[in-house]
């Protein structure tokens, strides 16, 4: 395959869904070329699974192949990604060894605890919203998406209020909401400075939080995750334990806006909010693009041959839309479709840890805003809508509407 007859993936696109369907059509495994990098894109969902659980693929770096992991480019959303030294990119042991310690924390036990804080944050930022003049445009991404999760994150695990303007300012860029400079390796570097300094006063200073756990873990058995691992594990959890909420939160309120009878069918109690979130997950899911998993040797998977040390790029936006696994209608937005099994949680040893903390998240602040605002209405098409502009988040930059008298 020559470079020139690869698929370049476009983070700017306005049609992601649109190039996804391209995708699926070429292959289940397409070779693609993303930030500069070639790699085979997993396009539909049965494959995608495959090579989610494959037990010859792994996401260690060391099994890249050098001269291609050596060209590169530096600043990156993949790289970042691939580079992070935390559990995201461990394998086997290390994996559990470093997922451990964390599963207390995203336990059901702890999320029915942090329940009512969540809908005191959500009422919060309702009452916010219901001061504004109900017939001008109001950015639900900035104004509500956003904030409540990070709030959440930033008290699961134990941000001081002291730091929290700074910290705000700087994941505003991260998770690319209204009026935020644009993300870039050196506010990714400021923010991650930011946490370390954090993490490193909140030795002395220990509360009923996920940092304050994690060092009374190591002192009671050091070797369980050494310093380096600590730090990256509390980074990995803050970044990602509020970004792709905001997605969810924003995709949502969008497809209900949207599709013509779906609020309706929320409203009516005919399907319960938690069929909004799946199909939210499944339709328009919150990560385009992952990197990257290695081909720990030469494999097969649906007929293509992968030779060892190359890439394979995880399409969950696309698999959310396969026609094999989801019917003819897999591109429409449909609350009482069946219950299915979506891959945008990812699958497998992997499978994301804050899964149940974002539907909680979205399901209370879904329910409190429609209940709030019974006239809400999008104030722009959805096609005019700019996108994030990154190969892994899928969502809009903005979602303006119109939010209409809160109701009695």
């Amino acid at each position: 395959m020559t470079e020139d007859s690869r698929f370049v993936l476009d983070p700017a696109t306005h049609d992601l869904h649109g190039d996804n369907a391209k995708l699926r059509e070429a292959g289940p495994l397409v070779p693609v070329t993303a930030e500069g990098v070639p790699a085979w894109a997993a396009t539909r969902h049965a494959t995608l699974l495959t090579v989610l659980t494959h037990p010859s693929l792994s996401r260690e770096l060391r099994h890249w192949s050098p001269d291609a992991r050596d060209r590169m480019p530096p600043g990156t959303a993949i790289d970042r990604i691939v580079t992070d030294t935390s559990l995201l990119n461990a394998e086997g042991e290390v994996h559990r060894r470093l997922r451990a310690p964390l599963a207390a924390a995203f336990g059901a036990r702890r999320l029915e605890r942090l329940r009512p804080r969540i809908e005191a944050l959500t009422a919060n930022l309702i009452d916010r919203l219901a001061e504004r003049p109900p017939d001008e445009p109001v950015d639900l991404r900035l104004e509500f998406a956003y904030p409540l999760p990070r709030e959440v994150i930033s008290e699961l695990i134990g941000i001081p209020a002291a730091h929290q303007d700074e910290l705000h300012r700087l994941t505003d860029a991260v998770a690319q909401v209204g009026g935020s400079p644009d993300d870039t390796p050196d506010l990714r570097k400021a923010l991650l400075d930011l946490l370390d300094q954090i993490i490193d006063e909140r030795r002395d200073t220990p509360g009923e939080d996920l940092i304050t756990d994690l060092f009374a873990l190591r002192e009671q058995d050091g070797g369980r995750l050494s310093e380096d691992e600590l730090f990256a594990t509390i980074e990995l959890l803050f970044i990602a334990g509020h970004v792709t909420t905001v997605n969810l939160i924003t995709n949502a309120i969008g497809a209900l806006l949207n599709v013509p009878g779906q609020l309706d069918l929320l409203r009516s109690g005919q399907c319960p909010v938690s069929a909004a979130v799946e199909e939210t997950l499944r339709w328009d899911s919150p990560i385009a693009y992952f990197p990257m998993r290695y081909a720990v040797r030469d494999i097969e998977i649906d007929g293509v041959h992968l030779h060892a040390g190359e890439p394979v790029l995880a399409c969950f936006a696309a698999a959310g839309r396969d026609p094999d696994q989801y019917g003819d209608d897999a591109g429409r937005f449909d609350l009482t479709r069946p219950p299915s099994t979506h891959l945008s949680f990812g699958h497998g040893p992997h499978f994301c840890l804050g899964a149940p903390l974002a539907r909680l998240e979205a399901e209370v602040a879904l329910t409190a805003l429609f209940e709030a605002f019974p006239q809400i209405k999008a104030a722009a098409p959805a096609e005019e809508l700019a996108p994030l502009d990154t190969l892994l988040g899928n969502s809009t930059r903005s979602m303006p509407v119109l939010l209409g008298p809160r109701a009695r």
